[in-house]
Order: C-alpha cells, then structure tokens, then sequence
C-alpha cells in the first residue's frame, strides 16, 4: 500500500507499508541467497536449515538484505501502479531499528519525476527569411580550398619565412638551462601560421633566413599536457634548414580532368557542381537556423520546473559520452580534457548547462508531440532498424535484439515534431 504526495521541484513523496507477510517473504528470499555458502559444524556446506542458521547468527542477519529486497519491490510495484515517471534515483528515510519480525514496517521515498510541461504559444510563430543563394564568391572559396588541396610545396630559395610558409628546422629546447625529454628535434617540418606549437614559437620564427640561428622564448601554457612543464618559461635554439612554399595549380580544363570527378571535366561544370553542394549545406544550415529559433520560441513560452536530479542525471550520461570519446584515443577523462584545453572546472560547468538545455527541449518537443498527435509508424520504425543495420554493417535481427523500438519510436516522434515546427513557421 502506498501514499503519494506531490513536493515541490518535480519531486514526489511516496509513503509505502509493507506488511508482514512481504517482510517475511524479503526474510526468505535473504536467507536463500545467502545459505549456498553458510558453513555451520555438523551440517555440509549449503545445508544448514534457516532454524539453525537464526540460532547461531541471529534473524537480524538477514534483516539488511531481507529489507533492501522487499523496499526495491514495493517501491517500484508502487511507482508503476501509480503511473510515477521517476527520472532520479530515490532518496530513502528509513528506521532500520524500528523493524521487528512478524510485524510490518513503513518507509519513505522522495523522488524527481518528470515534470508536468504547460505549453505555450509554439507554432504560428513569424520568422524572417533566409538567403537561399550562392553567391559566385562562396564558389571561388570553394574552387580556392580544392586548389588548396591539390597544392604542392616547392623550395623557397629566397627571402625569409613567411606566415603560410613551411618551414624544416633543428630545435632544442630547454627549461632553468636544462633539456627536456621531448623538446628536441631535427629536420622538423612545420607549416607557420598553423597553431601546432607553443603560442608564441611560430610567430617568433617568422622573418628568418635559410641557415640562421634563433632562441625562440616561449611559455608553456598552465593546461599544458606534461606535469613539469606547466607555466614554465623555456628556450627553444632553433636552426632553419629550408623553406618551402605551397604553389597552386593552374585552374584550367585540363586540371579538372585530373580530378577524375564523375561527369566532371570543365571548370564551368566544377563550378557547377561546387554550388550545387553549397546549395545542399545551406539548406540544412537554414533548416537547423529554423528549428533552433522554434524550439528556443517554444520553450521561452512554455512553463515546468525540472528538478536538479534529473540535470545530473543527463550531465552524467553527457560526461559517459566524452568518457567513451575519450577511450577510443586510449586517454582518461582528464588527459583528455587538458588536450582539449579545458579545466575539469569549466567541462563540469559547460555540461551542466548543456544537460539542462538538453532536458528542457526533450521536455518540450515530447510534450509538442503529444498535443499533435504525433506518432512513429510501424513502417518508420522498421525503416529506423533498417538503417542502423546499414550503418553499422550488421544484421537486421541483431540490431532489433540491440534496440528497444520503444527509443527508435521517441526518435522518430521526435524528427517528426520537429519537422512539424518548423513547417508550422510564418516566413516573412
């Protein structure tokens, strides 16, 4: 039997009696668990009868495990009968020495729940509208980068290191006079400009001439990745070998050929093609411009109060996710994010704030989706199964064995009212 009382914050009291037939079962299955390894003098391992047993150790023994089982069954029978939607684990007040065999007992649990979302204004809403053009500028970038990339470095015979120059050098370097393990290199390429090194370093070495002599003073950064070297001030003897220069190609038909693009062989057509795909990313960057202002409309016109549990609980599986990002590069948390260059401070921080933003929009956009009528078909779902088992090359059965549809259901639920928000907007 249970009472429950609605708190403040998104949190429910929940009041439950067990009786003293649900101990007595929780006293069984204590004793069961347990009586494979009880070892007591005259009887064989696992044998001992449950009147022995309380006659050398005592019923109060199996009082711990005989609770804990009986509490998790009642709370949760109590949880489902009432149509609770906890989103934390509960907060127990529990007298253990007020637990008496043959008699009942009484505990309390609080618990977060997900909150009761009153929705605002959502659709309908006015938004200005968005360029769709590409302009011939955007193109030429486009053009620039692929030039860029079929670019090939030539000797720099003359002059002296420019930004956006690749330079090849010796390096040494020390701290308080002394060498370190890992700041000594020769014939080191390094493209100026590009940031790989310790601020400060390749700004230095800019202006100097094919074989001369430098010391390069720098500071290693207060996050940097080696313990000594943290804010330590050290000198870099640096020795330019070569320089090298990028060199473009010339943009011609025949440079084109050489790309071997399907269907591709003339500049026009290339131009062609380079619009077509930022045609194909502006629209989606509009589209995400449009879903990003109806949601943040919807949820500005929208009133709940969601409990800091339920934060925590998002922010820990955001900080699993960075945690298993960080595993594929054999790095723990914290190496990770000092290669990131981020305080474990400012990662806490930034992923309370995303957990709460994450939870408010899946509040709003699932509360959305109920007052549409918005529902996952059968044939969406199946279509859902269908490309996760082309996306991660298994087959269809192992990924339905892997997958509740009940997640893929809320996905597409999901997608859809988005979709419905977005075309719900008055374009100005």
């Amino acid at each position: 039997m249970a009472k429950i009382d609605k708190l403040s914050g998104s949190k429910v009291r929940v009041e439950v009696e067990v009786t003293a037939d649900q101990f007595n079962h929780g006293l069984d299955h204590a004793f069961n668990a347990i009586k494979g390894d009880v070892e007591v003098k005259g009887f064989r391992k696992g044998k001992v009868t449950r009147a022995v047993f309380e006659q050398h150790y005592g019923v109060e023994s199996l009082y711990e495990e005989a609770i804990n089982h009986v509490m998790q069954e009642t709370y949760v029978d109590a949880v489902v009968s009432n149509d609770i939607e906890v989103v934390a684990q509960p907060k127990i007040d529990f007298d253990i020495t007020k637990v008496e065999r043959g008699k009942g007992f009484t505990f309390v649990a609080e618990v977060a729940v997900k909150p009761e979302v009153t929705l605002g204004e959502y659709k309908g809403t006015k938004f200005t509208k968005l360029s769709e053009e590409v302009t011939p500028e955007a193109i030429d970038i486009e053009i620039e980068k692929l030039l860029e990339q079929n670019a090939e470095l030539a000797l720099k015979e003359e002059g002296t290191l420019e930004n956006g120059d690749t330079a090849i050098f010796d390096f040494k370097g020390s701290v308080d006079g002394e060498f370190f393990e890992g700041g000594t290199a020769e014939n080191y390429e390094l493209k100026i400009g590009s940031g790989q090194f310790i601020p400060g370093f390749e700004e230095q070495m800019v202006g100097m001439a094919i074989g001369e002599e430098k010391d390069v003073n720098v500071t290693f950064p207060e996050n940097y990745q080696a313990e000594n070297l943290k804010g330590k001030d050290a000198v870099f003897h640096v020795t330019l070998h070569e320089m090298k220069v990028k060199q473009l190609p010339e943009i011609n038909d025949d440079f084109v050929k050489e790309l071997e693009k399907e269907g591709i062989e003339t500049v026009e057509a290339l131009r062609k093609d380079a619009e077509e795909k930022l045609l194909t990313q502006l629209i989606a960057t509009n589209k995400n411009k449009k879903i990003d202002f109806a949601v943040e409309e919807a949820i500005q016109n929208a009133s709940f109060e969601v409990a800091e549990e339920m934060i925590v609980e998002e922010k820990n599986r955001l900080v699993d996710n960075v945690t298993q990002q960080a595993k594929q590069y054999n790095l723990d948390l914290k190496t990770y994010l000092s290669f990131s260059g981020i305080s474990e401070e400012d990662f806490d921080k930034n992923m309370m704030k995303d957990a709460e933003k994450s939870v408010s929009i899946n509040l709003v956009i699932e509360a959305i989706g109920k007052a549409e009528g918005i529902k996952a078909t059968e044939e969406e779902i199946a279509t859902k199964y269908d490309e996760l088992a082309a996306q991660y090359n298994m087959g269809l059965e192992q990924v339905q064995a892997a997958v509740n549809p009940t997640a893929l259901e809320f996905e597409v639920v999901y997608k859809k009212t988005l979709d419905f928000l977005v075309d719900s907007l008055i374009i100005e």
